[in-house]
């Protein structure tokens, strides 16, 4: 609606000193998507600060904060398919969405460090396994969450389905896209990062953190062909 009433021609030549002004229900959403984006930006600014710490590292939490893009996606889609719209509610479900992804990526990308310096794989294996071990958990979060999400989406013993409807279509759809979109993006994401972090280690004359941290296809062409 605002888009079609900024196309009108009267309000596209307007007079010089004459400005359309937001009041009303469209001001309060402006400043409500304004505040949400910087809740966003906050939140996954603190989440990056902690995983620093955790990882000692600067690179490897880029693999887990690519985890958000693939669930905003699902749950932009399933608010479109479920003809819901996008307000108060379905912001809130993005929010806790956020940290499901998050949780879910961390599984992958902790596990795959482990197994690299604890069991000595090298950067294949140890993605791999850990792609094979934690789909389990990953799953079985996705099923409880979307499953408990679900009468309150299509509105079962709830007198204010309309309002809450749209969060848990947005909870569901970002779960579903996250859970399966992680187990393919994450480790193509964790390879790119850990190639940048060989470079830079390169440059500046360090060794890397890991021993099998050299590249997996120049270590093992044979055994990378043969797979």
């Amino acid at each position: 609606m605002k888009g079609a009433v900024e196309l009108l021609p009267s309000v596209r030549n307007l007079p010089p000193g004459v400005k359309v002004l937001e009041v009303g229900d469209a001001e309060v959403q402006g400043e409500l998507f304004a505040s949400f984006g910087l809740a966003m930006l906050t939140g996954e600014l603190c989440i990056y600060i902690v995983l620093v710490l955790l990882f000692k590292t600067f690179l490897h939490p880029f693999n887990i904060l690519a985890a958000l893009p693939l669930s905003l996606g699902g749950a932009f889609v399933a608010l479109l398919l479920a003809d819901k719209s996008f307000s108060m509610p379905s912001l809130i479900g993005l929010i806790m969405l956020m940290g499901i992804a998050i949780k879910n990526s961390i599984l992958l990308v902790e596990y795959a460090i482990e197994a690299r310096r604890e069991r000595g794989l090298n950067r294949f294996d140890a993605l791999m396994d850990a792609c094979h071990k934690r789909a389990r958990p990953i799953v079985m979060t996705t099923i409880a969450m979307g499953a408990g999400m679900l009468p309150i989406a299509i509105g079962w013993g709830s007198a204010d389905s309309s309002f809450r409807s749209p969060m848990a279509w947005a909870v569901i759809g970002g779960l579903i896209t996250s859970t399966f979109l992680s187990l393919l993006v994450i480790p193509a994401v964790f390879t790119v990062v850990d190639d940048v972090s060989i470079f830079f280690a390169r440059l500046f004359g360090r060794k890397p953190q890991d021993a099998s941290s050299e590249s997996d296809f120049l270590k093992h062409p044979v055994q990378q062909v043969g797979r």
